[in-house]
């Protein structure tokens, strides 16, 4: 297993699909994995600190895991079989091991909550195209009002439509 981050989030304008981007730590090659639009906005929402009135189900996941003692100690995204991304969740409880199966979205979402590292197996990572990397600015939300961090449904769901493939990068799969 290989320790990843995320490193992008985009919509595949092929598939309408968003597109979270796992890459190596402290390397190039990348794991792209097509997700739902509520994990998209899950996942955007914890990398620029948003906040929502009530929890998302991720929060109530975090909630969950520390109300029961529990540590989440890493996150693993383990294979693809028929176009569909298998993850778990490793958690520990008053010294014992327990992993969970995830889909990877969800896994991805939980971990940047409980700051917990990713992992992705290596036969999974590819090497990215010489493409030119996206700028800060073509991945940062805009804000509501300009100055908040909070954004409204409307407000995030219109950011995540209008990214485009450059904001992301293409891939050879």
């Amino acid at each position: 297993m290989i320790e990843v981050v995320v490193s992008r989030l985009g919509m595949d304008p092929g598939s309408q699909t968003y597109v979270v981007v796992l890459q190596e730590k402290n390397g190039e090659r990348l794991l792209p994995i097509w997700i739902g639009q509520p994990e998209a906005e899950s996942i955007v929402m914890q990398m620029h600190n948003m906040k929502r009135a009530r929890p998302l189900t991720h929060d109530l996941c975090k909630t969950i895991i520390a109300g029961l003692g529990a540590s989440l100690r890493r996150v693993e995204i383990t294979r693809v079989e028929n176009n569909t991304y298998y993850g778990e969740l490793h958690l520990e409880r008053d010294g014992k091991a327990v992993n969970i199966d995830s889909r990877p979205s969800d896994a991805i979402a939980i971990a940047l909550r409980l700051d917990a590292p990713i992992f992705a197996a290596e036969s999974l990572l590819v090497v990215p195209d010489d493409e030119e990397e996206p700028s800060a600015e073509s991945l940062s939300p805009p804000t509501a009002g300009g100055e908040s961090s909070e954004l409204s449904a409307e407000q995030l769901k219109e950011y995540l439509e209008h990214l485009r493939p450059e904001d992301f990068g293409k891939f050879k799969l």
